[in-house]
């Protein structure tokens, strides 16, 4: 009876038994939900899997890189046949690593780099993005003292970030026309923790902050209320393109938040784990360079995908791009943003 079920379906959807045999499963391992912008990856990423005629499974590490471990663990024993690793803790996750190797799994490394050859490593210009940051502050403020704020360490992208500010500032540093006056790691880039080091910052140096560089825009906003509560608005960068954040710049307290379209990457993502998984070599996957700025020196398979910047000059892109609403990102605005008229 069931075979004759089957034959029926086959028959009126067109599908051959050969056909459904074909799709792949592909194993997703997130470090955490904590900032909007990872849901939206994780829709973009589940369609184009799902276009690939594939299979979205996923596991929620939770800020625990045993947690991480645990989950690739299940999602090996449940027979994935490729692997996209959204690292925690770039050094814990190596077991991981090893154990898709010896199951013959191909890994995607997602946004975080996971320096092994073995992986593919898909991200924004992390590096750019920190550039990006610095310059539009740097505009503003070319001489003054400088906060900065930066993500949890055990993730590769905060030195990434911190190159990139350094191109920018590092001459106005040696020169003296700027003053690091703080400098401090938020564990778990939760926002209440950039607050507190916001708050110990502004103690330290008699709330003398001309500027602050955020790595991310979930930092930003504890930023922003640390400066608010001491009555202070000075010139504040982010990255991630948060709702919260472009709005921050419509109306005049954030600078800049470097946008890494979410849904440009986890499609991305989505793909190429999908032609992994069917067989596809690292380097044969469209638009792969080699990458060798990690810690390591070693050299991977990647694609770098270039981020947006977002100022109350350009609110408009990520309004056009759908991204946020004209009336999210424009409530309260500013008179002097065009896209808010």
């Amino acid at each position: 009876m069931r075979t004759a079920i089957l034959a029926a379906v086959l028959a009126v959807t067109g599908f051959s038994s050969a056909a459904l045999a074909e799709g792949k499963k592909i194993g997703v391992s997130w470090a955490q939900f904590q900032e909007e912008r990872w849901k939206i990856d994780e829709a973009a990423m589940k369609a184009a899997i799902e276009a690939a005629g594939n299979e979205y499974v996923s596991a929620d590490a939770q800020s625990s890189a045993e947690k991480q471990l645990s989950d690739i663990d299940a999602l090996i024993a449940q027979g994935v046949d490729a692997l996209v690793i959204n690292a925690w803790d770039k050094d814990a996750i190596g077991p991981a690593i090893e154990k898709a190797a010896a199951e013959g799994i191909p890994v995607v490394g997602y946004d975080r780099l996971i320096e092994d050859n073995r992986t593919f490593y898909l991200t924004f210009d992390n590096v750019g993005v920190g550039r990006i940051i610095a310059e539009e502050v740097f505009k503003l403020v070319p001489k003054g003292n400088y906060a900065i704020i930066k993500g949890d360490p055990g993730d590769p992208n905060v030195g990434f970030l911190r190159q990139g500010m350094e191109e920018v500032i590092g001459a106005a540093v040696a020169s003296g026309d700027i003053k690091i006056v703080g400098e401090a790691n938020s564990d778990g880039w939760k926002p209440e923790n950039a607050q507190k080091n916001m708050e110990q910052i502004l103690t330290a140096n008699n709330n003398a902050i001309d500027a602050v560089l955020a790595q991310n825009d979930g930092m930003a906003g504890g930023v922003a209320a640390a400066l608010a509560a001491q009555g202070l608005n000075v010139p504040l960068g982010g990255q991630d393109g948060d709702l919260a954040a472009i709005n921050r710049v419509a109306r005049g307290t954030q600078t800049v938040s470097v946008w890494k379209d979410a849904r440009q990457l986890g499609k991305a993502a989505g793909e190429i784990a999908s032609a992994l998984a069917d067989g596809a070599a690292l380097d044969a996957i469209p638009g792969a360079t080699k990458f060798s700025g990690g810690e390591k020196g070693v050299e991977m398979n990647a694609i770098l995908l270039t981020p947006t910047p977002i100022t109350k000059e350009t609110i408009g892109l990520a309004i056009e791009a759908g991204h946020i609403t004209k009336e999210q990102a424009c409530e309260g605005a500013m008179p002097d943003v065009a896209a808010c008229q």
